[in-house]
């Protein structure tokens, strides 16, 4: 019986027309590349989140403990603005590149990506 079931299903696979083909092949190649944008998109979304969540930990200056906070000698104000400029150089790009990459969702598949 399995057997008659596994010949049909192969028989009907070399019955189907070149449109079928074509079309088979079409869907997966359109659902793969939609899977793979949007995968891409949502990683964006995870690093411009983990960027701005390390840019304002730099805000921390109680370096053990709540109680503590660092001495004006230790603090290197230079270092300091050279880093949070450097993150909001990063951050600026990633939220340019999120927002291009979410356009481009749109128009290439249809859909909307939400917030992420």
């Amino acid at each position: 019986m399995e057997d008659n079931v596994k010949s049909a299903a192969f028989l009907d696979s070399l019955k189907r027309n070149n449109e079928k083909i074509r079309d088979d092949r079409a869907n997966a190649i359109a659902e793969d590349a939609q899977l793979m944008y949007k995968r891409e998109t949502e990683d964006l979304a995870l690093s411009l989140r983990r960027l701005k969540r390390e840019q304002e930990n730099m805000l921390d200056m109680s370096p053990t403990d709540a109680n503590s906070l660092v001495l004006a000698s230790d603090f290197d104000a230079k270092n300091y603005v050279t880093k949070d400029l450097e993150m909001s150089v990063k951050i600026r790009n990633l939220e340019i590149k999120l927002e291009l990459a979410k356009k481009r969702y749109t128009h290439l598949f249809g859909g909307i990506i939400n917030e992420l």
